[in-house]
């Protein structure tokens, strides 16, 4: 949605300038005009560098994309990567053979070498699996889980919960002074944002949604569609004894859901 100011004394006079941006926050919904700590930052910095905001905090899908980049790229210097002669590396590329584009989206895939249960996609589509969740898969439970991200992916979920992180915080003020470019965020506001955007619990919507995607993936590419529950089935007793501990916090309720992809099977 992009909002675009009418009204000529905006920039010029600080009064209209307050009140038209009090009606596109409650447009967005972003902001509380009843909590002045949302509003703890210049405004008028704002409106002279010519971006309202709308160009702040309803970012283009290339100025996201520029903050997933910043975050993937800190994070795969972060993690050891599978190289491209072991195992993991080349099953990975194995199973996702023909899908780096895929639904309209350009796909990333690697692998980090850490006993962790656990995966996440980027919205710029970068998609991660650490090597203990693969260790404990199948190549189909696999390919459930790639279905699975994807859909996190296609769905906008990481896209939506960026958007949320800067409109908050210093992030705001950090992306706001930057206009239509895309800032460069310091470590520790990269590791906010991870925190923020991949490493916190996705929604049981959201999980539904990526879901439904993941057996509508498994179905169209004739692969064993069983995979999903099965791998559901495994992280749920995994989690018994502590083992599916990091996919847990970021994908709930495993054992529901695995019900619930049994009714899809037919």
């Amino acid at each position: 949605m992009d909002i675009q100011s009418t009204d000529p004394n905006i920039g010029k006079n600080p009064d209209a300038s307050r009140r038209h941006f009090l009606k596109l926050a409650s447009i967005v919904g972003g902001f509380s005009a009843v909590a002045p700590e949302a509003f703890a930052f210049d405004l008028g910095r704002l409106l002279n560098a010519g971006v309202g905001l709308a160009g702040s905090f309803m970012l283009s899908d290339e100025q996201l994309n520029g903050y997933f980049d910043q975050m993937s790229q800190k994070y795969d210097k972060e993690n050891k990567i599978a190289e491209p002669n072991t195992v993991y590396h080349k099953r990975m590329m194995n199973l996702t053979k023909g899908m780096q584009s895929y639904d309209g989206l350009k796909l990333n895939y690697k692998v980090y070498m850490s006993k962790e249960v656990n995966a996440f996609a980027m919205a710029n589509g970068t998609i991660r699996f650490y090597s203990g969740l693969m260790d404990i898969m199948t190549d189909d439970e696999i390919r459930y889980v790639v279905g699975h991200e994807v859909g996190h992916v296609k769905s906008g979920h990481t896209k939506e919960r960026i958007q949320a992180a800067m409109r908050v915080g210093a992030l705001r003020e950090a992306v706001s002074a930057t206009g239509p470019t895309v800032a460069s965020l310091a470590d520790s506001q990269l590791g906010d944002l991870f925190e923020a955007v991949i490493s916190s619990r996705h929604s049981r919507a959201n999980e539904n949604e990526a879901d439904d995607y993941a057996m509508k993936f498994l179905k169209t590419n004739r692969f064993n569609a069983r995979a999903s529950v099965t791998a559901l089935e495994k992280l749920a007793k995994l989690s018994g004894d502590g083992g599916g501990a990091s996919w847990l916090s970021t994908h709930p309720a495993p054992a529901e859901r695995a019900q619930r992809m049994k009714s899809q099977l037919a």
